[in-house]
């Protein structure tokens, strides 16, 4: 009895031991945790020590420069505009859309080409006028509003290239129907080589300026940190003012192209010491 009593209690305070790499395992996984909290806390005081404080300032200095090309216009956009007044709207654009009809043919027949060719508006508009209404009664009527017709009015908008046919193409067209014509602009067809010439040239003026501006206060330039560009809308010189252009006129308006300006203006930073 007293053995087995032994065994039993043998049995009761047997507990079965870990195996070894399971043991490791936990060890190696408690050791990189504290490598990691110690890593993070040391960041964590890195950044602290920045928190507030501006990034380092590099000494720098910056010039502008424009380049301008100046070249004679290729290209010419003009607007043509019908207007037509009549009692009935049919009528109106009956008679709008044969005028319209003849000042396209007309532009086609002096070169321009269909893709140069671009309605921009067609407006209908009622036309009102006030009568005044005969009355002793006081207050005295104003009048009335009364719809005495409608007006049509589509416009044309065309590209000249042909610029010795300006003025004939304006003249022609009033002609053939149109009677408004506005809008009228010089511009180039294609800018980019010249804007690029424009460009090159504002570089080499910009750091020609930098240099110069570097030796006088006797530091020297590094290297360039940061560069920027604009491009101001182009405009044309020596446009004259076109003669009143009248159905059967006659004589051929004279139109002066003069010159549009390209510019490209720059700017350096440079980094200096």
């Amino acid at each position: 009895m007293e053995n087995q009593n032994n065994e039993k209690k043998n049995i009761l305070f047997f507990r079965p031991q870990p195996p070894l790499f399971v043991l490791i395992v936990v060890i190696l996984l408690l050791a990189s945790f504290v490598v990691w909290v110690g890593i993070d806390i040391q960041n964590k005081v890195k950044e602290g020590r920045y928190i507030g404080q501006e990034i380092e300032a590099k000494n720098t200095i910056t010039v502008s420069e424009t380049g301008e090309i100046y070249t004679k216009p290729d290209l010419v956009l003009t607007t043509f505009s019908v207007i037509t007044e009549a009692k009935q709207v049919s009528e109106a654009m009956s008679e709008n859309t044969k005028k319209m009809n003849a000042v396209i043919d007309f532009v086609k027949s002096q070169g321009v080409e269909d893709k140069d060719l671009k309605t921009t508006s067609f407006n209908i508009y009622p036309r009102y006028e006030y009568q005044k209404i005969e009355t002793d009664i006081y207050p005295y009527s104003p009048g009335k509003r009364v719809l005495v017709g409608y007006e049509v009015n589509q416009s044309l908008e065309v590209k000249i290239r042909n610029m010795e046919k300006i003025g004939e193409i304006l003249q022609g067209a009033t002609d053939t129907g149109a009677n408004q014509v506005g809008d009228l602009q010089f511009t180039i067809d294609k800018q980019d080589e010249l804007k690029g010439q424009a460009r090159e040239q504002a570089i080499e003026k910009a750091k020609a300026k930098a240099e110069e501006i570097a030796s006088k206060l006797g530091v020297n330039l590094v290297r360039i940190v940061n560069f920027s560009e604009s491009s101001p809308m182009s405009y044309y010189y020596g446009l004259k003012e076109a003669v009143p252009m009248v159905p059967g006129g006659g004589e051929v308006p004279q139109i002066e192209t003069g010159e549009n300006k390209i510019q490209v203006q720059v700017t350096i930073t440079y980094e200096i010491n």
